[in-house]
Formats: structure tokens, sequence, C-alpha cells
């Protein structure tokens, strides 16, 4: 499964999931073990993913500025726009899903939410403690 931003250049999920982390790590970015484990990945997996972005102008990788051995993976301008273009059309989705709707309607239906999340993980825990006990 490849997911499509700007200029329809299309990513696996893996890299996908390794640039929204890089947008998030400040301008420092990410060293590839720390991706790699974050990302539930092995080392090697996430260099052929920093790869990927590499080549694709997403990312760059960088010196570590206290290991020497080390490389840290930057996100770049180009890579933040991809981010941007693939998350606009969910955006504008969300703004016709809620249209209509008072920031307090919106606050309830919030509160709501996170109820029934609870009361799903309160039943999914007392579920797996009744088959636990079988």
């Amino acid at each position: 499964m490849r997911a499509h931003g700007s200029e329809g250049r299309g990513l696996s999920s893996g890299a996908m999931d390794l640039l929204l982390r890089l947008s998030s790590a400040g301008d420092g970015g990410t060293g590839i073990g720390e991706l790699a484990q974050a990302a539930g990945v092995s080392p090697r997996n996430a260099t052929g993913l920093v790869d990927t972005l590499e080549r694709d102008g997403l990312a760059r990788r960088t010196p570590d500025s206290d290991d020497r051995r080390a490389v840290r993976a930057v996100i770049t301008d180009d890579g933040r726009a991809w981010i941007e273009a693939f998350r606009q059309p969910s955006r504008m989705a969300m703004k016709a899903i809620f249209h209509g709707f008072t920031e307090e309607e919106l606050a309830t239906l919030r509160h709501l939410c996170l109820r029934l999340a609870v009361n799903q993980e309160r039943l999914a825990e007392h579920l797996s403690g009744q088959v636990s006990a079988q």
C-alpha cells in the first residue's frame, strides 16, 4: 500500500511512518536506531526506509554531533510539504463532516467519544481477564 502526497509521489506505509516521526523530531532529527525502535522495525529496515526518503528528497542524513560514528535523519522542506499535501484532503473532509457544529457541540462529541474509548478499553480488559481465567 502506498500513500500519495504532493505530486503523486507514493510512499510505503513504513516510509511514511518514518517521515511523520521525523516531522515531529525537531531540527536535530533522529538517530536511525531511535527511528527503528520507535517504528518497531529493525535498524536495517529503518536504514532502507531513510534511503528511500533521502532519494526522494524528503529527508537527509546529517552527522550526529554527539557521536562521530552515527548519523541522524532530518526531514527536509520538501518532506514537510509532502506531509502537508498528504494531510490536506483529510482536513477538508473533516471540515465538511463537522460543518455546522458549534464549539460546544464539538466539545460534547469529543467528551462522549473519549468516554466510549474508555469503556471499550475496560471491556477489552474484562474480556481478556475472562479468557485467561478459563
